[in-house]
Order: C-alpha cells, then structure tokens, then sequence
C-alpha cells in the first residue's frame, strides 16, 4: 500500500517513517506540503497516487496558539478539511491524528470515544474543528485521539525534562495533571496496524495506564539515571497562557486488538533511544 504521509517532518511523521516496514511511504514535509492549501493537496495527489492519506501535520504549539488562533486554525481545522475532501474525491481513506485536549478534563475517569467533548484552549478547539471537518467530509476516515505524545526527536515534555535535567538539580514539575504518557514510535506502530483494516472511525490510541506529570518526569529521570531531585508543585504555581485540562487520560471502547504497552515500557524504551543518540 502506497501512503502519503504528511506532516513528516514532526515528532510522529519521525516515528511512522521509522516504523512503518509492511508499506510503500511518501512521506512530505511542511515545506514540501502545506496541507491548508487545497490546490497544493490536489497536486500532490495527482502526482503520488496514494492508495491512503496519514495525516500527521499539526500545529502543536499549546499556549502560542492562544496568541495565534489563525496560525491554529490554519492548520488544524483548515489543513484536516482541505486533505479530507480531496481524498474523498478519490475514494482514499484519510488517517488523521488528534488529541486529548479536546476534552475539559473534568470527567473524573479515562475518556472514551463517545465522551462529550469540550475544549479549553484554542489549540483543543482547533483540533476539535478539524475532527468535525474530516467526519463531514471523508465517511472512509480514522480519527485517532492520543495524548502526551513524545519521542526521542520534536519538542516535548521529556526532552524538555532531560535538557532540564542535564542543566539544574532540582526541578519543579506539576502534579496535579493526569493523562496517558505516549510513546511515539508505539502509537506509530498502532496507526499501522489500524490502516489495515477497515475499522472507520473515531479511536483512542495512547500507552496504557495513568500518570501525573510529576509521576511521568520521576520515571523519564529514573530510566535516564539522572540524579535531578523533582519538587512536586499545584497547577497554580506554574502558570501557562493556555488551560490545561487536568485529567485527559484515554481509553477505548472500540474493539479492534490493537493497544499500546503500558505507559512505562515507552519510558524505557524514551531512555534507550535516548541514551544511543537515536533520532536526536
């Protein structure tokens, strides 16, 4: 199978382009496509004749979004809507990833599928419309919510705590924020599997478990063998220009056998790569 994978150039376009070993890859970048431009999208699929569309490309900027709703939307309502239709046109089933954000957190348990979504940033909002988007336009789609995503390459959370780690002794870290620590190359092992089959729909896909930011950073330490003290710290002490959502964590009442490993195993495996320069 032929895919155009879009959004190559990020944190899990890295990952899928490693991972993805049973099918033919066309990856492209930001700068060799911008997804929010339609005719640039039916060109390039004039050109490359996918059998299948992976939609990796986002804007990920969480609080810079705030500040850049247009930039947001651009990207994450307007980019999902122009591959969505122009791959509908040619009967190609579109993959596209989403996010926990477009929840508020307040449910008090792991969020399903069906949940009721309400988002609190305009990043969760953009998301939120580009899911819309993709549903209206493409019936033959796999919308794939994860959370916390992070890798070995890309700007997250714990490469953001190494380099931290690497600089100061002590570190203070929020501990009242849960979620699903996820993998990439784990959730591009998913997505793989999933675009064999026809399961059409909305999907949870994150690495099992739940942890709170604090629990993640002392466990990313832990694999890393760093000696950095953690000081856990309220939401409120550490302001940020977007509302976070304190619980986002996912699971999924769709059956389709495919699930990623326990949250843990993705930190292990973090610190590995890590540790042997891979990707970085």
């Amino acid at each position: 199978m032929r895919i155009l994978l879009t959004g190559a150039g990020g944190q899990l376009g890295h990952a899928v382009r490693r991972v993805f070993t049973r099918h033919a890859l066309l990856p492209r970048t930001r700068a060799q496509l911008d997804v929010a431009e339609p005719e640039a999208v039916e060109a390039a699929l004039a050109e490359l004749r996918p059998d299948l569309l992976l939609n990796a490309a986002a804007y990920t900027a969480v609080d810079r979004a705030e500040d850049e709703p247009e930039a947001a939307y651009r990207a994450n309502r307007d980019g999902p809507r122009a591959l969505a239709e122009a791959t509908a046109r040619r009967g190609i089933p579109l993959l596209h990833v989403s996010t926990d954000y477009v929840f508020d957190g307040e449910k008090g348990a792991p969020y399903l599928e069906s949940d009721v979504t309400r988002p609190l940033s305009v990043y969760g909002a953009s998301k939120l419309a580009g899911e819309e988007e993709v549903r209206r336009a493409n019936p033959r789609h796999w919308i794939v919510r994860t959370a916390w995503l992070y890798g070995p390459v890309g700007a997250n959370f714990a490469l953001s705590i190494r380099a931290a780690a690497l600089r100061e002794p002590r570190l203070r870290v929020v501990d009242d924020q849960w979620g699903s620590p996820s993998y990439a190359p784990h959730l591009a092992a998913a997505l793989e599997r999933l675009v064999e089959s026809d399961a059409f729909g909305t999907h949870h896909l994150a690495n099992g478990g739940v942890a709170s930011r604090f629990e993640f950073a002392a466990a990313l330490l832990a694999a890393l063998g760093s000696g950095t003290q953690l000081e856990p710290i309220p939401t409120s002490a550490w302001p940020t220009r977007a509302r976070r959502p304190r619980n986002t964590a996912l699971a999924s009442e769709r059956r389709t056998g495919i699930a990623l490993p326990d949250w843990r195993e993705g930190v292990r495996a973090f610190a590995t790569a890590v540790s042997a320069g891979d990707g970085v």
